[in-house]
């Protein structure tokens, strides 16, 4: 993409594209083909902007998902950035994701955090949806924390409830869509990256002895998460396929943020937030609504936090 670089009187960074613009409101050319995908010399450039505003370097990047922005507001003498104002960033369409790269300290770690994140549904491919994450890579980040809103399949999942990720089931994938397709760059990962142990087992052992303290005895629990590309809520059939297939919760992220950690040799701690029990039988009445998503998170953001700080702050004691 060519453009015209420029600063405005507030001093933030803006782009005007020939394929379309950015910056407050204006509209920007999602559609994409794998000949167009970013190169490791854009997503440098991305890194060394942000690198040149922030005085500091962050090691543990969070990934907020619907809902949970909150997490990010409790970070110490942040250093805030609108997707908008970042060289190549796509940017966020969702309701509840203010969309926003923040950079400060919480439990006196720094960190780097987005607060809203990307989905395929919003129509960019996934290695975009993803392309963040190398970012953080680059940044110096070692260990990803991912988060989301998931509607919960196992029977004794209950609304308000933290699903700690121990594997998922990467349904695009099974139809080939996965955000390391296309040549690889060896500069990140391998060809070929496992992925039979994707998330820290030691963090989630950890993480589950720290939500018990903090009075979650009930609530938490270990799962399989899978992610579907939305934006529509599930069939019954298609809720009971997947619970047939193992899956504990279902939402519309993380796993491809996941895939492109774990390629890029980082640590990875996910977990879900459940936001809505699945509906499994013909006869309910009931609807899946984005509305109860953001209700749910508002309802949980304290204990969300704390339960982050705590877990942020064993990493970096270890």
């Amino acid at each position: 993409m060519t453009g015209t670089e420029l600063m405005n009187g507030n001093g933030i960074y803006k782009k005007n594209f020939q394929n379309g613009t950015e910056n407050g409101g204006c509209t920007r050319k999602i559609s994409d083909s794998y000949q167009e995908k970013y190169t490791y010399e854009m997503i440098e450039q991305t890194a060394e902007f942000l690198k040149e505003r922030v005085p500091f370097t962050p090691t543990i990047g969070i990934i907020c998902g619907s809902g949970l922005g909150s997490l990010a507001q409790d970070l110490k003498d942040p250093i805030e950035f609108p997707y908008s104002t970042i060289p190549n960033f796509p940017v966020s369409t969702v309701e509840g994701h203010a969309g926003k790269l923040i950079f400060g300290f919480l439990s006196n770690a720094p960190v780097v955090c987005m607060q809203g994140r990307f989905h395929f549904y919003e129509g960019y491919p996934l290695w975009k949806c993803a392309m963040p994450v190398r970012v953080m890579k680059l940044l110096g980040v070692s260990q990803l924390i991912a988060t989301n809103a998931a509607g919960g399949l196992h029977k004794n999942y209950k609304v308000g409830d933290i699903m700690l990720v121990k594997d998922h089931i990467n349904m695009m994938g099974f139809a080939g869509n996965n955000p390391l397709q296309g040549p690889n760059e060896d500069r990140f990962g391998p060809r070929f990256p496992p992925m039979n142990q994707a998330y820290d087992k030691d963090l989630i052992k950890k993480s589950m002895e720290i939500g018990k303290e903090l009075g979650l005895i009930d609530n938490i629990h270990t799962g399989v998460y899978t992610c579907l590309g939305g934006p529509n809520f599930e069939t019954v059939a298609e809720l009971r396929a997947l619970k047939m297939l193992g899956c504990d919760a279902v939402g519309m992220s993380t796993v491809h943020e996941v895939i492109t950690a774990r390629h890029c040799d980082m640590n990875v701690l996910a977990f879900s937030l459940i936001t809505n029990e699945c509906i499994l039988e013909y006869d309910s009445t009931d609807e899946p609504n984005h509305e109860e998503v953001m209700d749910a998170g508002k309802l949980r953001q304290d204990v969300l936090k704390k339960f982050v700080a705590r877990i942020v702050d064993h990493i970096t004691s270890k």
